[in-house]
């Protein structure tokens, strides 16, 4: 799988600079405009996607070479360490530190380290999240100036919206299998996956508590129309819940942060795909940000798919919906 999903590279690209580095302990890739600037570029960080199993540096060779020649900005690239091999969580952790040290050192990429964006998608937007979060808490490190979430995975809670029963068997990533990954990734058997789906691993008095973040009542009715049927009551399990209590750390499920980190992000570009399994995460974090005064870009592809970015620029194979996220995406750096 890590072999397929990584592709056959491009050809050398003459507008941009590449090289790979160490940032700590954690290896990155550096695409920097040849062109000379007359003033310090933006920075963008990106997180790849991959359920924190597969993906890599050089499966997103492509949408970062894109971003950094059309925003004219410094892209670096996290090879984060993938589960099994490094167990959870240990992949948030190399991007933290990735993240970090680039803040730190910003200036001697020629990046103004006040314009730094932090980026991913899928599982890269849920290290987005939770990096940004964790940020807010610390006076070492520059503000982060901006946030980009594409198609993220944001809670463990609900396996029931109406975009994972709308799109449970739509491929690439059919719901089943998200799931089933999502556990193997934090260490367990995916034997328990079966219950996650159902709600087995949450009790009554957390899901009162949580009914105003994480609920189909706030997932807007134009998204219901594909259908929705609320699910029977799951029987609470204590022993599920506390094997897989990891999925409710914020790192892991970044919609349950506290309100008074949430009031600290920066402001947020977010894109969601009609035909994800992962949408309505992404509408209840831009719900959960805009009350509380985060400003947010959000950008819907009613033909997207998840994943769809993943084709920019592929020779026969570049989708339409992904040039156009993408294309939003730049747009919205430039706009910084």
């Amino acid at each position: 799988m890590r072999k397929a999903v990584n592709g056959i590279p491009p050809f050398k690209d003459k507008k941009l600079h590449i090289q790979n580095l160490q940032f700590e302990d954690v290896t990155v890739r550096l695409y920097q405009p040849k062109v000379p600037a007359t003033k310090p570029r933006k920075g963008i960080l990106f997180f790849h996607g991959g359920i924190g199993m597969w993906g890599s540096i050089d499966s997103y060779e492509r949408v970062c070479r894109f971003l950094a020649r059309e925003s004219d900005s410094v892209v670096v690239s996290v090879g984060y360490r993938l589960s099994p091999e490094y167990p959870y969580p240990r992949q948030f952790k190399d991007c933290l530190v990735a993240t970090i040290h680039f803040m730190k050192n910003a200036e001697d990429y020629g990046v103004d380290p006040e314009c730094i964006v932090i980026s991913g998608d899928s599982l890269g937007g849920t290290f987005t999240a939770a990096v940004c979060q964790e940020l807010v808490k610390r006076t070492d490190v520059p503000k982060v100036r901006a946030q980009i979430l594409l198609y993220p995975f944001l809670q463990a809670i609900d396996f029931n919206l109406p975009s994972h029963q709308q799109n449970r068997f739509v491929p690439p990533f059919f719901q089943r299998i998200i799931v089933e990954a999502g556990v193997q990734y934090l260490g367990k058997s995916k034997s328990v996956a079966k219950e996650l789906r159902k709600g087995s691993h949450i009790p009554e008095d957390m899901k009162m508590k949580l009914r105003s973040w994480i609920s189909p009542d706030v997932i807007p009715k134009e998204f219901k129309l594909r259908g929705y049927k609320p699910p029977p009551p799951a029987v609470f399990s204590p022993e599920i819940h506390q094997q897989v209590k990891e999925a409710f750390d914020t790192i892991f499920s970044p919609l349950l942060a506290d309100v008074d980190i949430v009031q600290q992000l920066p402001e947020m570009f977010i894109l969601t795909c009609e035909y994800d399994v992962l949408r309505d995460e992404g509408l209840l974090y831009k719900k959960r940000l805009e009350d509380e005064g985060v400003p947010v870009t959000w950008y819907h592809l009613a033909d997207g798919f998840h994943g769809a970015i993943f084709s920019i620029d592929m020779p026969l194979l570049s989708l339409s919906c992904a040039k156009s996220g993408v294309d939003r995406v730049v747009n919205f750096v430039k706009g910084l």
